[in-house]
């Protein structure tokens, strides 16, 4: 993979994404019929890994771990669900089943998950992953619990990825069912995603393609003025 394609394109049935920035690889894969995206994040020093919302298939979530580890290696730590919508998170019971992955979820969506939620995410929280940390963005409006992660290593917190489930997308926010959830869920992106993190920020979303918070921000006052 080009280290310089930054799109992460991926369909389902396709390859992975793969992303290797020396402390950190994050591979991408596509799942199912809506196109949801799967990321798993490694820590390169320990080994340690987290993936971001078990879609589904099984299969394919298996066989990304062995894109990482092989395929005798299919430990993983945790496995993290961004928001309680059932297409992400299909494949949730199964993989934790297989590989007895802590659960981690927003607090206000971890009831509507099918598997008990061991670790209930609020907003500044912080996550490690052996040697990285990640940070939780709580994000109201496309679910009450959705949260996005902006991961960073340990050493210097330099902020490179933000993992935004389908409350950011290239061209606009999640899917919102009420002018008051637009307008919490743009509140909140603007002040605990755009005004904190730079422009070179890489935005990784629940279906699609990648983004940068630099080619959105010239958009926000157009997403306000239209409304979705």
């Amino acid at each position: 993979m080009n280290p310089s394609d930054l799109t992460g394109h991926v369909t389902p049935g396709g390859a992975s994404w793969t992303y290797d920035l020396g402390s950190v690889v994050v591979r991408k894969c596509s799942v199912g019929e809506m196109d949801n995206n799967v990321y798993l994040i490694t820590c390169t020093a320990s080994g340690d890994r987290l993936l971001v919302d078990a879609a589904d298939d099984l299969e394919r979530i298996l066989a990304l771990l062995d894109e990482d580890g092989g395929p005798r290696d299919r430990r993983l730590g945790q496995v993290l669900t961004t928001h309680r919508h059932w297409d992400h998170h299909r494949a949730l019971p199964a993989l934790v089943e297989r590989t007895g992955a802590r659960t981690l979820a927003g607090a206000a969506d971890a009831e509507d998950l099918p598997v008990p939620v061991q670790t209930r995410l609020l907003d500044a929280d912080t996550l490690r992953v052996g040697h990285l940390v990640l940070d939780v963005v709580h994000l109201r409006g496309h679910t009450p619990g959705s949260v996005a992660l902006a991961l960073s290593t340990a050493a210097d917190r330099t902020t490179t990825l933000l993992f935004t489930g389908d409350s950011l997308f290239p061209g606009g926010p999640g899917k919102t069912g009420s002018p008051a959830d637009f307008t919490l869920l743009m509140d909140d992106l603007e002040s605990r995603v755009f005004a904190v993190f730079d422009d070179d920020a890489l935005v990784l979303p629940g279906h699609g393609d990648n983004t940068t918070l630099g080619a959105e921000r010239p958009a926000l006052t157009q997403w306000r003025d239209r409304g979705w």
